[in-house]
């Protein structure tokens, strides 16, 4: 359990290198604590340094802490409250004319150096991660700071496979639903795959994380994809989720839903995976996307006969209209405007004959 509210040097706590929101790509740099803030700089610090500057730093903001090695000797590392202490940090280099942004010296300018703001950093010291883990849940995957949903979908896989944690032990820490944390861990999964599948490409995966986790409700992508057996499981039997029969289809999958070097993704948007799924569904579909080098997903929806109930709502609303209108029409046979939206009808009626080959 956590101890009482300790204050420190800003110099004595270091940035988390382990930070979700660095990205996947980042923690298997190993980077330093100089390179992350680098990277931390662009955070939108500006408001918490203002704020730091007006009001101080609150005691009930207290970041989270724990010890750990950081290049071989032990640290205070920051778990949670990563930009509050990125923010103390670049406020201190602007102090110190260590910071060439404009901004950030406007920002100091008329106002004594606060050293209390730099000497005397309130935290709470924790024995482990896993202490601090039912925090983080709710504050940045279900809570009103959230994490972007690659970030949220490693703490779920994190909590699962470092902490042996079931779907439902992962629900109730974090407060999601358990359907939420299943397809976050399956789609986390499957993007662990697709890094190590030969062929494949994964920046735009992670980039476009929420349509890989939104396309896994469709019960004919997790056909395509030979997972349907991966839900409903226990998450220990998850991985690997695609098995060898299925692997070129998860290259085809991953081809179009976030394309390659060579060509743009067949869907753009993540309210496009309903259209998308109901294409992997049809024979036809399939044959469109396979064979056609740079296929649209309208096209393979219409193909995949997609449209079908929106074409038979139109013509039932018509017949039904023209139902209704026929009880008063005979009041106004002399009606020009009348007369001529009704030879446009016949018309397109006529058409209708032809293409249906009614008698």
């Amino acid at each position: 359990m956590p101890g009482e509210i300790e204050y420190t040097a800003l110099d004595q706590i270091a940035l988390d290198p382990l930070n979700p929101r660095l990205g996947r790509a980042a923690h298997a740099e190993r980077l330093d604590q100089d390179q992350i803030y680098e990277r931390m700089k662009d955070w939108s610090l500006e408001e918490l340094a203002t704020s730091f500057l007006e009001s101080g730093f609150w005691p009930h903001e207290a970041v989270l802490c724990v010890v750990e090695p950081i290049r071989g000797q032990d640290r205070l590392v920051v778990v949670e409250g990563n930009r509050r202490i990125a923010a103390l940090q670049r406020l201190q280099k602007a102090y110190a004319g260590e910071e060439a942004s404009r901004k950030w010296q406007e920002l100091i300018t008329g106002v004594p150096r606060p050293d209390a703001l730099f000497q005397r950093v309130p935290y709470i010291r924790y024995q482990s991660r896993a202490e601090v883990d039912a925090f983080l849940g709710f504050r940045h995957v279900t809570g009103i700071k959230e994490w972007a949903p690659p970030e949220k979908a490693q703490f779920i896989a994190k909590l699962i496979d470092e902490n042996g944690l079931s779907y439902r032990q992962v629900m109730r820490k974090i407060g999601s639903k358990i359907d939420t944390v299943e397809r976050n861990y399956i789609a986390y999964s499957i993007l662990e795959q697709m890094e190590e599948t030969e062929g494949l490409e994964t920046q735009e995966v992670e980039n476009r994380f929420s349509v890989l986790f939104l396309s896994l409700r469709s019960k004919s992508v997790q056909r395509f994809l030979g997972i349907e057996e991966k839900f409903g499981i226990d998450p220990k039997k998850v991985k690997p989720p695609v098995d060898g029969n299925h692997v070129e289809q998860l290259k085809e999958y991953s081809k179009w839903l976030f394309g390659d070097a060579e060509t743009t993704p067949v869907v753009q948007d993540s309210r496009e995976v309903d259209k998308f799924a109901r294409v992997l569904a049809s024979a036809e579909g399939l044959d469109y996307l396979r064979g056609v080098r740079r296929p649209s997903l309208d096209k393979a929806f219409v193909i995949a006969g997609g449209d079908q109930e929106a074409v038979l709502d139109l013509i039932s609303t018509a017949a039904y209209n023209l139902q209704e209108a026929l009880s008063s029409i005979h009041l106004y046979k002399n009606d020009e405007k009348l007369i001529a939206i009704s030879k446009r009808m016949l018309a397109n009626a006529e058409q209708i004959k032809k293409t249906l080959e009614l008698q």
